[in-house]
């Protein structure tokens, strides 16, 4: 049984309620077809879930065989810095096939965001540092692909489909309500 090493904290990018019971945190990459096909997932599992549930996404590229996973994350990353990481997280997902730089600006007009300070951070990549302590703390935690989910702290190491997640997180807030 792998644990989420570090557990989730400041630095985190969190949606929902921060007292919920489950934390729901996912290891994905922006290009990884998998990613994309469980984000409309997680969105249906926390609609469900409401104030009981709360996630967390840790950036986990893996460049070798995504080659714009990174510039993505680190996108991310720079619309979190204008406090619009959520919008851009999903904006990203729902356009995987369009992750070249001149989209990733593009978006972040579509965001409202200060583009030529978004366009300067990926330049310098101003926030791969927050991308690549993201991925360490994924290979500390025994995460080697995406997506790889964890509640409450502990691996899920069942399937990520709707009813089998919930499920899991259901049973992790009952668990806790308990103790």
């Amino acid at each position: 049984m792998n644990k989420l090493t570090p557990p989730v904290g400041p630095s985190d990018h969190v949606f929902g309620n921060p007292d919920a019971p489950v934390t729901l945190v996912e290891y994905g990459d922006y290009e990884c077809p998998y990613c994309g096909r469980a984000h409309p997932v997680v969105e249906e599992v926390l609609r469900q879930m409401g104030p009981e549930a709360r996630f967390v996404f840790r950036h986990f590229p893996l460049a070798e065989m995504h080659p714009h996973a990174v510039a993505a994350a680190e996108a991310a990353e720079g619309a979190g810095a204008q406090g619009e990481f959520w919008p851009m997280h999903a904006t990203l997902y729902e356009n995987q096939g369009a992750l070249e730089p001149e989209d990733l600006l593009g978006y972040a007009g579509v965001l409202g965001l200060d583009v030529p300070r978004f366009a300067r951070e990926l330049a310098t990549h101003a926030h791969l540092a927050k991308v690549e302590a993201n991925f360490h703390s994924g290979v500390r935690s025994g995460v080697h692909g995406t997506p790889t989910f964890f509640i409450n702290g502990v691996r899920h190491e069942g399937g990520w489909d709707a009813p089998t997640l919930l499920t899991a997180l259901r049973a992790a807030s009952r668990m806790k309500k308990a103790a």
